[in-house]
C-alpha cells in the first residue's frame, strides 16, 4: 500500500436512530455499497419504507458519495432529499425510518469486516423485534431536535416525537413533516409555541417517534416547521444574553417594603409581569403565566428587579 493510499481517511456507518440503533457499517477504502431491502445486497435494511434497491454509497480515494437509486421515498441528507450527493464526517442520512451518522473509523474496512458489521445489524434488528422496541428512537444527544426536525419535515413524516429528560417529557404533534402543536409534561393548555421554544433547549434526553394521536387542536401552530425553529432560536439567544443577571427559575418573588418607584412609570407589559409576579410568587411560575415568550417576559421582570419593584427572596 503506497503511502497515499494510507493517508486516506477511514468512514463508517453508524446508525442513531431506527431499528437498526447502536449498528455501525465500516466503509470500504474503495468500492461501493448498496442499501436497500433486498437479501443479495451489502446493507439490508428490512422495513416497509425502504425500497428494495434504495441507494449507493461509492468511497473512491477519500471522497464518499451517495446516490439514490429511484427509491419510492427518497433518500435524505441533512434533511435535504438528494439524487445525488457527497458525504462528509458527521452528515446525517435517512433511509426509511433509520437516521444513520457518517463517522470517522480507525480503519478501512476490509471484506471479512462488512460481513461482520452486516451480521450484527441483523443481530440488532432482531433482537429489537423480539423486545418490541419503537422503530424510531435514539438520543438528542446524538442527534439534536433542529436536525431531527428538520429531516422529519424533508421526509413529510407523521406522529408524535416524544423527547424524554430525567425531569420533563415533551410532545411535538407532526403532520405530514409540519409541526401542528407542541406541550411539555402534558400541559396542552399552555402556549404551543413557548413549549416548543423550551423543547428546543434541551440538549440531553431520548426521543421516540410514536404514532399519531387521534387529537385535535384548537389553535393549532401555523408557521413552517423552519420558521419555528429560526425563532425558537432568536428567542433562546435572547433569553441566554440575559445571562447571571437571571435569577433561578425556582427563586421565589417578593414586593419590597416599602414599595418606592412608581407603578405609574411601568408600561402596560411591565405592570403584566408585576402582577404576574405577585400573583405567582416564583420565577418558573411567572414565565408559565405569561401570554409573552420567556425572553420578552424574563427581559421585563429583570427591568423591574433592578428598578426596586421587587426583590428575589
Amino acid at each position: 500500500m503506497s503511502a497515499t493510499a494510507r493517508q486516506v481517511k477511514a468512514f463508517a456507518l453508524r446508525f442513531i436512530s431506527g431499528k437498526y440503533q447502536g449498528g455501525e457499517f465500516p466503509l470500504p477504502e474503495q468500492g461501493e455499497i448498496v442499501i436497500g431491502r433486498s437479501s443479495e445486497l451489502d446493507m439490508v435494511l428490512v422495513e416497509d419504507m425502504v425500497s428494495r434497491r434504495h441507494a449507493k454509497i461509492t468511497a473512491a480515494n477519500g471522497i464518499v458519495t451517495i446516490r439514490d437509486l429511484g427509491s419510492t421515498n427518497g433518500t435524505f441528507v441533512n434533511g435535504e432529499k438528494v439524487k445525488e450527493a457527497t458525504l462528509h464526517e458527521g452528515d446525517r442520512i435517512l433511509v426509511g425510518t433509520s437516521i444513520i451518522k457518517v463517522v470517522a473509523a480507525e480503519v478501512s474496512a476490509s471484506a471479512e469486516a462488512a460481513l461482520e458489521a452486516k451480521a450484527k445489524m441483523q443481530d440488532v434488528s432482531s433482537a429489537k423485534r423480539t423486545s418490541h422496541v419503537r422503530t424510531m428512537a435514539g438520543n438528542i444527544a446524538e442527534i439534536p431536535l433542529p436536525d431531527l426536525l428538520q429531516l422529519f419535515g424533508a421526509s413529510k413524516k407523521s406522529g408524535v416525537l416524544v423527547i424524554r429528560t430525567d425531569n420533563n417529557v415533551g410532545k411535538i404533534h407532526l403532520d405530514t413533516g409540519m409541526v401542528q402543536f407542541a406541550a411539555v409534561n402534558d400541559r396542552y393548555d399552555a402556549d404551543p409555541q413557548k413549549s416548543f421554544v423550551r423543547i428546543m433547549t434541551w440538549e440531553e434526553g431520548a426521543f421516540e417517534m410514536e404514532p399519531p394521536e387521534a387529537r385535535t387542536f384548537e389553535k393549532p401552530m401555523q408557521m413552517s416547521t423552519e420558521g419555528l425553529l429560526m425563532d425558537a432560536m432568536r428567542q433562546i439567544d435572547e433569553f441566554r444574553r440575559l445571562g447571571d443577571d437571571m435569577p433561578d427559575l425556582g427563586a421565589s418573588l417578593v414586593l419590597p417594603s416599602p414599595l418606592e418607584p412608581k407603578l405609574s412609570e411601568l408600561s402596560p407589559e411591565e405592570l403584566d409581569v408585576f402582577q404576574l409576579a405577585l400573583n405567582k410568587g416564583e420565577v418558573q411560575s411567572l414565565l408559565d403565566g405569561s401570554h409573552d415568550s420567556d425572553a420578552k417576559t424574563a427581559e421585563r421582570l429583570l427591568k423591574l428587579i433592578k428598578a426596586g419593584y421587587l426583590v428575589v427572596g
